[in-house]
């Protein structure tokens, strides 16, 4: 088997992390990790606007990543944001250039997302067990906590607190006290309250952290003479807060195994972490390497071999509303064959693509479980603001797009989506495959001969099959209406 080249980049509140794969047979050798200290929350303000001064930092290290990813086939890399991408208000324009400088399109995930691709990544870097695991991640804009067996999380949540939002609000001026210490331990266990008790009932059998601030007070712990450790403890914990409050201010701060760039934001990071560990009531808790970027790698990994996660959402998804599974299945063959042969046209090749109309088709009719009246309106709400694991939040808009756009008035005005191209053109074929299978008949469709130009579909349907089905040819005459409202028009033509 061809060894192939992957790549996963995550830009954090805090880091933006690099890491270069090659995957043969199904294994990854990881042959190149690149890290860059951004601190892109630095440039979040009180309006959540990036500041234009901490974009350009930003940018200057996506230059330099893009020269290593440039050259890789799209389908081996991914690319996400996390927290201070999802809160910036003016995160389009940013992922604008982000896509510019490497060359590859980035998306903004959600936190739960975020936490089960952590989740995934440090579950690779562990033996397999049964045991039930507790997963920690701190990042720069906010902490993860996952509960899972193996590599399938069962519990996730992400809360709003980092290293570098903690370090801004309680230590903006790198003062460090006793005062100012307990302080941002006790707004994080503020945070941490709302699903401590949860956690605690559930249980785990092993507690891991993941990320720069846990691996940081590792490093620091194994180098104290008094208090050599490769696993973190109260006690740990405790003798580092002390030697911080000692130094008085981030400038005087010396701690062996602590690096230059960390020193920082490394108050915040341990206030975050104390908070944790005494909320939780950890006795010990593992580091390890794994995060963000080994999760999407695996993840990259599991679509190559047919193991999409977000094949199994959309499965899901269908059996907890009741969809008809037979019905979708037809509307999706209709949708493809048509998408066969207008993508080329419509320039409709990628093969996230064929994906989303697909999963649209499978979804179309999600909405009924809530009521018939507006269904469309229903499942595109459904679809817009559940957790869909797998997904980023563009792709889950657009898909909700899509469902929202299925059927009835055109919402080319109200519906955000329909703005881009490959979106308007996939709704108007998931739309004519609704209403050829309107009847819900399980006798097959004949051939239906599609073309398309920049903005007309023509469609050539057999005259028998038309004859014998004039509730259909009254729905494509008013599609072609509905139609009209966009830069689509449709054309049938009897054959």
């Amino acid at each position: 088997m061809a060894t192939r080249e992957m790549a996963a980049l995550d830009l954090g509140s805090n880091s933006f992390h690099l890491i270069v794969a090659h995957q043969s047979n199904g294994h990854l050798q990881v042959v190149d990790r690149i890290k860059e200290m951004v601190r892109l929350a630095e440039g979040l303000g009180a309006t959540n606007q990036l500041a234009e001064t901490v974009a350009e930092r930003a940018m200057g290290c996506l230059q330099r990543f893009g020269q290593r990813l440039r050259d890789l086939h799209r389908d081996n890399v991914r690319i996400v944001g996390t927290n201070t991408l999802r809160k910036a208000r003016n995160s389009a324009q940013f992922l604008a250039r982000a896509q510019e400088a490497l060359g590859h399109p980035v998306e903004v995930i959600s936190g739960r997302e975020e936490a089960r691709l952590i989740y995934h990544g440090v579950s690779h870097t562990l033996e397999d067990s049964d045991d039930r695991r507790l997963v920690v991640d701190i990042g720069g804009g906010s902490t993860e906590l996952i509960l899972g067996r193996s590599f399938q999380p069962e519990i996730m949540e992400s809360l709003h607190i980092g290293c570098v939002g903690i370090r801004d609000q309680f230590f903006p001026d790198g003062c460090i006290s006793r005062k100012s210490l307990q302080a941002a331990i006790n707004h994080c266990r503020q945070e941490l309250q709302a699903v401590r008790n949860q956690y605690r009932a559930v249980g785990w059998d092993i507690a891991i952290g993941a990320s720069g601030t846990v691996l940081a007070a590792r490093d620091v712990l194994t180098q104290l003479e008094d208090n050599p450790a490769t696993a973190i403890s109260s006690r740990g914990l405790k003798a580092i807060n002390e030697r911080m409050i000692s130094a008085g201010h981030v400038d005087r701060l010396r701690l062996p195994g602590l690096s230059e760039q960390r020193r920082s934001v490394f108050p915040g990071g341990m206030a975050v972490l104390t908070a944790v560990v005494d909320a939780l009531r950890l006795g010990t808790l593992r580091a390890s390497r794994g995060a963000l970027r080994e999760g999407l790698l695996y993840d990259l990994l599991g679509r190559a071999h047919d193991r999409d996660i977000r094949e199994s959402t959309v499965q899901n998804l269908m059996v907890r509303y009741h969809i008809d599974a037979a019905h979708a299945k037809r509307v999706r063959d209709t949708a493809l064959s048509l998408l066969a042969q207008t993508a080329v046209a419509w320039d409709l090749t990628e093969s996230s693509n064929r994906l989303l109309l697909a999963w649209a088709a499978d979804l179309h009719e999600i909405g009924m479980d809530i009521a018939h009246n507006h269904y469309h309106r229903h499942g595109g709400y459904l679809l817009a603001h559940m957790d869909m694991p797998g997904f980023s939040w563009p792709d889950q808009f657009q898909l909700a797009g899509l469902v929202r756009s299925h059927r009835r008035k055109f919402p080319v005005e109200t519906e955000p989506t329909l703005a881009r191209k490959h979106i308007l053109r996939l709704a108007a074929l998931l739309r004519v495959a609704v209403i050829l299978n309107r009847s819900r008949s399980k006798k097959p469709l004949p051939h239906i001969s599609a073309a398309a130009t920049n903005d007309r579909l023509s469609l050539t349907i057999p005259k028998k099959w038309l004859a014998k089905h004039p509730l259909t040819s009254l729905n494509l005459e008013e599609e072609a209406d509905y139609l009209s409202a966009s830069s689509i028009a449709l054309q049938i033509t009897v054959g």
